[in-house]
């Protein structure tokens, strides 16, 4: 982490939907999911979201052997927003507590705003992440 890593970094992302990112492409297994209308999932808005607050701070970590995962989401998802809108993801990260980072969230679909809220993500080493998934793996195999 470097020393440029502060409160009030703010980063705009902008992402056209393609109808790979629809509620039915969610869970292709799912019956439900492939009965429900053809607007972006909720999963994939998330994922949209801790994709923005990646790209605003890795400029500030020694990546890629630095990098974050996410730990806490709390947005709404208040409009549907159809293939083909481009959405505008803005994040500021508003807090630092050691490694936890702490971003405000926000995002657009040209029409109406379809999310707001919070999201905390945890700054870590890749090689000493890996390796304890690897055990955790190999501790909690199915024979």
């Amino acid at each position: 982490m470097k020393d440029t890593l502060k409160p009030g970094i703010e980063y705009t992302y902008k992402f056209t939907i393609p109808p790979t990112k629809t509620v039915p492409a969610l869970y292709p297994e799912s019956e439900e999911f492939q009965a429900m209308p053809e607007v972006f999932a909720t999963g994939f808005m998330v994922g949209l979201i801790e994709w923005t607050c990646i790209k605003a701070i890795n400029p500030y970590l020694d990546w890629p052997s630095e990098q974050t995962v996410g730990i806490h989401i709390d947005v709404s998802h208040i409009s549907a927003t159809p293939p083909g809108l481009e959405v505008t993801t803005r994040v500021k990260l508003t807090e630092i507590n050691g490694r936890k980072l702490v971003f405000e969230v926000e995002a657009d679909d040209g029409v109406d705003l379809i999310t707001q809220g919070k999201h905390e993500r945890f700054i870590i080493y890749k090689e000493k992440f890996n390796t304890k998934v690897e055990q955790k793996k190999h501790n909690h195999r199915l024979e």
